[in-house]
């Protein structure tokens, strides 16, 4: 399956069926997943990233628990719009990915989500130790769910 932006892939996911949001670090993955029908988006879990294929084997367990229909990887576009090494690190993880689960693969633009999720995190008063364990989850959440919100838009979409 490739590897395609969010609004190419709409039309390749069912009807209904959970999505899998991943924010990817170098040293972790967070992870998210939304409902059946693709309302909310919450944090599962943080993977501690060791070798591709066993992070992907975490990912994939994770999905076929979840029963997920497809994925949503955050695409950490610069905010002049151009792609620094991150992202194309991102891309390299979604072809290599793709070769490995026949579920579609949608990039998302997660252009301040870390930064974002840091400020709810600080606001709702938690530890500089609370944010280190959960900040990649609610990344990953934060980014599903700005996914999923305008694959809902695109339904509504005459």
């Amino acid at each position: 399956m490739p590897v395609m932006p969010l609004i190419e892939v709409a039309s390749l996911l069912p009807a209904r069926g959970a999505l899998i949001g991943l924010d990817l670090g170098t040293k972790t993955i967070g992870v998210a997943v939304s409902d059946p029908d693709r309302r909310l988006a919450s944090g599962v879990t943080t993977v501690i990233r060791k070798a591709f294929t066993a992070d992907v084997q975490a990912v994939l367990g994770l999905a076929a628990e979840r029963r997920a229909a497809g994925f949503v990887l955050g695409l950490p576009i610069n905010m002049d719009g151009s792609e620094g090494p991150r992202a194309q690190s991102t891309r390299a993880f979604a072809r290599n990915f793709a070769k490995l689960t026949a579920l579609p693969i949608g990039l998302w633009d997660e252009r301040l989500s870390t930064a974002a999720v840091e400020r709810d995190l600080i606001a709702a008063d938690a530890s500089r130790a609370q944010r280190a364990k959960v900040i990649d989850q609610h990344a990953a959440a934060f980014i599903l769910q700005g996914a999923l919100d305008r694959l809902s838009r695109l339904r509504a979409e005459p």
